[in-house]
């Protein structure tokens, strides 16, 4: 049995028992995922091919390790400019076991492991968000204030752009007034005689 998968913006194809490197994903070592974008499932005799996906197909595996793949140089040059650019990127992966293969199983949410996480981030942005109320009613009391103060400078830069305008003006008249180069005569061409 192997199936098709989609994960990262590539396809793989896969089997349990397999070890598998892909985009990284978010979780911990030893952490089930699960896998739903399932484009194809072949079972021996029985092959099925998803319109994109196979409905009710989910693959489950467990993530081995996150880490960054081998560097890779990026090397830029221009011959005769003297221009040398050398770069390294190292891309990260996370690496995953194939434990199985499931068709006609109840369809789960998106790729993801411990959502207990995902549940602390959120009580601390409401924490965070309720100092943050308090500190909003201060700082309107300093907007009714700030209004004013940035309401004399823009008086002094309205003034400023009158004062340039009229100085324009008569040199775009001088530029309309002005009569168009004339044309040059035509090149006379050479006849040579052969004698």
């Amino acid at each position: 049995m192997y199936a098709v998968i989609r994960t990262g913006g590539k396809q793989y194809r896969i089997a349990p028992g397999d070890n598998l490197k892909v985009e990284r994903l978010e979780g911990e070592a030893g952490a089930k995922i699960t896998f739903e974008d399932v484009l194809m499932i072949s079972d021996g005799e029985k092959v099925t091919v998803g319109d994109p996906l196979v409905k009710d197909a989910v693959v489950t595996a467990t993530i081995l390790k996150t880490d960054r793949d081998k560097k890779v140089i990026i090397f830029k040059k221009k011959k005769r400019k003297g221009y040398k650019r050398k770069k390294g990127h190292r891309q990260y992966f996370t690496e995953v076991a194939i434990d199985e293969i499931k068709l006609g199983a109840k369809k789960m949410s998106a790729p993801k492991a411990a959502p207990v996480k995902a549940a602390k981030p959120a009580a601390e942005k409401k924490e965070a968000a309720a100092p943050a109320a308090k500190k909003a009613a201060p700082k309107k009391a300093e907007e009714a204030k700030a209004p004013a103060k940035k309401a004399a400078p823009k008086k002094a830069t309205a003034e400023k752009p009158a004062a340039k305008k009229p100085a324009a003006k008569p040199a775009a008249k001088k530029a309309a007034d002005a009569k168009p180069a004339a044309k040059k005569p035509a090149a006379k061409k050479k006849t040579e005689d052969k004698k």
